[in-house]
């Protein structure tokens, strides 16, 4: 069925983090981020761009993000209505800016499925009605202040913890978090792509502390030398930002590069292609889990429905919202028994508060089609 888009608004909100966030690629104190509301015939959807304000995650960054949403992909949109799974069709012969595709695709999606009356999760194929959830811990300045906000996030009821790693911040605390909590702690290292495969003997070192997986050693752009890598480790290699597409991941998977795929939607596209991932690597007996971006109530709400999916095996990095923000633009996802709850309602299931949004907005753009 067609939905036919009277307008689109890219809103710029700021969000202050609870604390720094800090990982091989940089430090984030803030969050400078793009929604995209799309007003159809039928009603309203959301979406949110994950893009962060410099280009040192990814090539993309949130100026840039509004401004090929203004001049192109808001415009190739049909006048006469698109259907949702057109929409990245439409958007294909515009080269990259993922997580602006994504931020428009899911906008879309979720006025559709506002107006139908389904949920995100139930559209997606979700298969439980909440999911357990992990923390992901920035690089710090000691190690003793890394145990007391380990010690905090597993008193919350975090059920898994993953440590952002760097060449010489990654065995002693890995070590020291591994002999505080014993072989119960469900742990995992993530590098960011900081070290190349001449630090391949350092990386082994991390075998002897039984971890989950190591998140994305080596470079983006180097499947052959993860491949290689992954045959030196008894610790299985997980990739991130290598997967950017079901053929990304279809590739790796073939060439031996990973044994375990992070999922995070707006790096690959959107939600739709997030689930063929999913599929595909399910039916290659992957385990996937699903990443976060220090989304808002927002993303959060289609990650944890993302989550859901029955090859969803791994806890991901869906905190609830105190983890990012004192106060969160949605009503707050908080963690219960270490799992948050899958959002019910029609679309996202959850939308901005207008007193908070009002509040929280630096910017505003409105695009007729």
């Amino acid at each position: 069925m067609n939905t036919k888009i009277t307008g689109v608004e890219l809103r710029r909100i700021a969000m202050p983090l609870v604390a720094p966030f800090r990982t091989s690629f940089g430090v984030e104190t803030s969050r400078d981020v793009l929604l995209v509301r799309v007003v159809t015939t039928e009603g309203e959807g959301w979406g949110e761009c994950a893009a962060m304000s410099e280009p040192r995650y990814c090539s993309e960054y949130v100026d840039g993000a509004q401004d090929v949403l203004r001049r192109f992909l808001i415009p190739a949109l049909p006048r006469d209505g698109v259907d949702v799974h057109a929409v990245g069709r439409v958007l294909e012969p515009f080269t990259g800016h993922r997580m602006a595709k994504s931020a428009l695709e899911t906008a879309v999606l979720d006025a559709r499925l506002r107006g139908a009356g389904e949920s995100f999760g139930s559209y997606l194929g979700a298969a439980r009605d909440r999911v357990p959830c992990g923390v992901s811990v920035g690089i710090m300045d000691s190690v003793p202040e890394l145990l007391d906000a380990v010690d905090a996030y597993l008193a919350e009821g975090y059920v898994r913890i993953k440590l952002k790693i760097e060449p010489g911040w990654d065995v002693e605390p890995v070590r020291a978090v591994r002999e505080r909590y014993g072989d119960e702690l469900l742990l995992q290292v993530d590098a960011n792509a900081a070290y190349t495969l001449a630090d391949a003997r350092q990386l082994t070192k991390l075998d002897d502390f039984d971890l989950l997986l190591i998140e994305q050693p080596l470079a983006n752009d180097d499947m052959v030398q993860h491949a290689a890598l992954a045959k030196l480790l008894r610790t299985p290699v997980c990739l991130d930002e290598s997967i950017e597409s079901a053929a990304d991941a279809a590739a790796a998977i073939s060439l031996g590069a990973c044994s375990v795929i992070n999922i995070k939607p707006p790096r690959v596209g959107g939600y739709l292609e997030a689930r063929r991932i999913h599929d595909l690597a399910r039916a290659h007996g992957i385990p996937v889990w699903c990443g976060g971006m220090l989304e808002t109530g927002i993303g959060r709400a289609a990650n944890v429905a993302l989550a859901a999916l029955p090859g969803f095996t791994l806890p991901g990095d869906t905190s609830g919202s105190s983890r990012y923000f004192a106060t969160d633009i949605t009503d707050p996802f908080v963690l219960t028994d270490g799992h948050l709850q899958v959002p019910a309602g029609p679309g996202l299931g959850v939308e901005p508060l207008p007193d908070v949004l009002k509040e929280v907005t630096t910017s505003s753009e409105w695009i007729a089609l």
